[in-house]
């Protein structure tokens, strides 16, 4: 996945709706909201809270959810969902092998996987 323009959420109205009436998976490092779409891909977001830490610990947190997302679940996943990763602040300290068992595993607490 390259997460570009059509593959990703970029509008707060997006963002929203799958808050408001999406349904909600969370772990010790990220917390997932998962809403179906009318479309035939799945579309990803990722938010990191400045709770998180400064600009440069927050966007190494969301690349490595985008490379844990890209490497070991976006074929895997099932089509036709909006789907927003928010990382929590424990998230800031973990290594890229914690990020991808947390993902992992909210995507078979979902039951996500094809």
């Amino acid at each position: 996945m390259d997460f570009n323009r059509t593959q990703g959420l970029k509008k707060d109205s997006d963002f929203r709706k799958v808050y408001k009436h999406g349904k909600s998976f969370a772990n010790k490092y990220l917390v997932m909201y998962i809403l179906k779409n009318k479309s035939d891909c799945s579309r990803v977001g990722i938010s990191v809270s400045k709770k998180v830490g400064k600009a440069i610990t927050r966007n190494k947190v969301r690349r490595l959810i985008r490379e844990s997302y890209r490497l070991y679940i976006d074929e895997k996943v099932k089509t036709g969902y909006d789907i927003v990763f928010i990382a929590r602040v424990s998230s800031k300290d973990a290594s890229f092998n914690d990020i991808q068992k947390s993902l992992k595993h909210l995507v078979k607490k979902s039951d996500m996987f094809v």
